[in-house]
């Protein structure tokens, strides 16, 4: 056992879903055509003002309901003033003495088990531009300046790689459940800074904090705190810990290790201010019911009454509240009268099978649940066997076709006890060399005899009634 232990606490950027910018009428969305979304505001135009987004303003109270903050009596902006060439004002929007929510707690899922987070704050403000490096120049792209940012700070309660990545993972899921944000770290909506420091098992008093600034994904941040942690825990054992500086770095993906940027103090002097062009307002008690009212149920809601109420397994649930979709194409299946536990291990295997292979979201899937239920409802009539359903799946799924259009009498399962005792008599004399091993404890050829019967009948004995009778057969 390690004698030292890790502390870690995160940074996240998380991009807003919104008609507009936060503080522009210039569009919000992924452009990969620089500088087309933007407008004289977001290039800080003389003259200019800016206008707050109300949408953005309701989404930012919204997550920080779900995070159980403490929200202030009035919402109001501040500057935050440094130069910085993707920052064309010379100042961000941004919330630094009253943010939209403080003193934060949710509980996450790692490893099987459900642990405490606690929250700092969660702050509305603007995206700033981004610069792309070339060989001898770097150019700036405004499309970013202006996005709405929610930036959600954790306190330093987190103790390793692997819970840091399930609380991003699970306020990304919160993000796209509460339809705030499309939450895509490939679009760069995501980005993430951490810090992490150790200690000794025994110590109440943290060690020195090291920043990572501005990784974009899940596995980074792993790889990012696991190497941190390492080069941090070599030192103290060798007596070098004073060589750990309170300091920013990056993560360098060729090589999985952080790099040294700049050493950093405890409080920089951004010279903080209140906007002054943009008025204080309060924050109605009306208007954050209503909001509260929205909030949907969150996933791990959901798996907990998918297990207690429906009686699924945790694997199951765990895939079902992975993504709203999925939760809620389950739940329509519900409400069309499907069983719970057939109507996840249909979406759990071929339909998440099948839109993963085809690289479509599942609202884009052409079996829609009234589809499903078409397959479901002739295997329950015994009509079709579940062999029959699959490739009635796929040819439905194929040619966009419903699938009771590949539904026929030719397919009707042989349910008949008569018919199957006389049909499994015949193919238990033909193989009575089987029979006799089966007989001397080779369990293992039960399936066999399944497997001839299917042959023998194409596919339509029904199953159960088929190992009913094998059974019966072969123990006496």
């Amino acid at each position: 056992m390690s004698k030292y232990k890790a502390v870690i606490g995160l940074e996240m950027h998380c991009e807003l879903k919104s008609n507009s910018k936060v503080f522009s009428s210039a569009k919000n969305s992924y452009n990969e055509t620089p500088n087309d979304n933007i407008a004289p505001v977001d290039m800080a135009f003389p003259g200019t003002l800016p206008v707050v987004n109300k949408k953005c303003v309701r989404d930012a109270l919204m997550m920080s309901i779900v995070l159980n903050c403490e929200t202030p009596e009035y919402m109001y902006f501040d500057r935050k003033n440094y130069y910085y060439p993707d920052l064309p004002k010379g100042y961000q929007i941004t919330q630094m003495d009253a943010p939209v929510g403080v003193n934060g707690h949710i509980e996450i899922e790692c490893n099987g088990k459900r642990i405490p987070v606690d929250i700092h704050d969660i702050h509305l403000e603007e995206d700033a531009a981004s610069l792309d490096h070339y060989y001898d120049t770097s150019c700036i792209d405004y499309n970013r300046a202006g996005v709405p940012l929610l930036e959600l700070v954790t306190e330093p309660c987190l103790s390793s790689a692997e819970e840091a990545v399930a609380f991003l993972e699970h306020m990304r899921s919160t993000y796209k459940y509460c339809d705030v944000s499309e939450a895509d770290t490939k679009k760069g909506q995501i980005r993430c800074d951490v810090n992490v420091s150790i200690m000794d098992c025994d110590a109440t008093e943290l060690g020195t904090r090291v920043e990572i600034k501005n990784i974009n994904s899940f596995g980074n941040v792993f790889d990012a705190i696991n190497y941190e942690i390492k080069r941090q825990s070599e030192l103290k054992m060798q007596g070098r810990y004073d060589e750990v500086e309170q300091e920013t770095r990056r993560f360098d993906e060729e090589s999985g290790t952080t790099i040294r940027m700049r050493s950093k103090v405890d409080s920089i002097d951004y010279k903080y201010f209140v906007d002054p062009n943009l008025p204080k307002f309060k924050i109605d008690k009306e208007w954050l019911e209503e909001i509260k009212k929205g909030i949907p149920l969150l996933a791990l809601e959901r798996k907990d009454k998918y297990i207690e109420e429906l009686g699924l397994s945790d694997y199951d649930a765990s895939v079902i509240v992975k993504e709203r979709e999925y939760a809620e194409y389950f739940e329509e299946c519900l409400s069309l009268g499907m069983d719970a536990k057939i109507a996840s291990n249909w979406l759990t295997t071929q339909i998440l099978g099948e839109i993963n292979r085809e690289e479509v979201n599942l609202k884009d899937f052409y079996l829609t649940p009234s589809l499903l239920k078409q397959i479901i409802d002739e295997i329950k009539k015994g009509t079709i066997s579940s062999k029959q359903a699959k490739e009635i799946f796929y040819k439905a799924v194929e040619e966009k076709k419903e699938p009771k259009t590949f539904i026929n009498s030719d397919m009707a399962q042989i349910s008949d006890r008569g018919e199957l005792e006389s049909l499994i008599n015949k193919i238990l004399e033909e193989n009575d060399a089987q029979v006799e091993q089966y007989k001397s404890g080779k369990d293992n050829l039960f399936d066999y005899f399944v497997g001839q019967v299917m042959k023998n009948t194409r596919g339509k004995a029904n199953p159960v009634l088929t190992k009913e009778i094998l059974k019966e057969k072969l123990d006496k």
